[in-house]
């Protein structure tokens, strides 16, 4: 999934902010980009150009999350809707495996294992302040993984 580069999309009038700049970090990103920008009921949508403020449980500091994309769309009952989505692999979305926790060859915590419950741990803040966010505009908010997405 390290793949990024810039997006041109064929309706560039149903992007929300500056067209020639917008940016997928991943190929999953890619492919939903694609859709939404050809997708009939897409009124307009945009990718990290909202920003919600977060504390991190890291440093205790406020950060600034740019959610993957937000879409606005006609839903077939004739209503509209705003949905703030985050692409994410489903792995992410689960906390760290404690029985991993003890991995290496000396029984110490791994590294690996403390990056997991960092990223995590910042990942369950944004989403938090993200529902948030969203409530108060009356949003949805929802997190898509390869499994929403059709990958694998």
């Amino acid at each position: 999934m390290a793949y990024r580069g810039k997006f041109r999309p064929t309706n560039p009038a149903k992007y929300r902010g500056d067209a020639s700049k917008i940016t997928y970090r991943s190929l999953w990103e890619l492919k939903f980009f694609r859709f939404v920008d050809k997708h009939v009921d897409v009124i307009w949508w945009a990718s990290e150009e909202h920003i919600v403020p977060y504390r991190s449980p890291i440093d205790g500091k406020m950060h600034r999350y740019f959610p993957d994309v937000v879409v606005h769309k006609n839903m077939p009952n004739g209503k509209k809707i705003t949905t703030m989505i985050e692409i994410k692999p489903y792995a992410q979305t689960l906390p760290p495996n404690i029985k991993k926790k003890n991995s290496t060859p000396t029984g110490r915590v791994s590294r690996r294992y403390l990056n997991e419950v960092k990223t995590y741990g910042v990942n369950e803040a944004k989403w938090k302040a993200a529902r948030i966010y969203c409530e108060d505009r009356a949003w949805e908010f929802i997190i898509m993984t390869e499994h929403e997405l059709g990958i694998k």
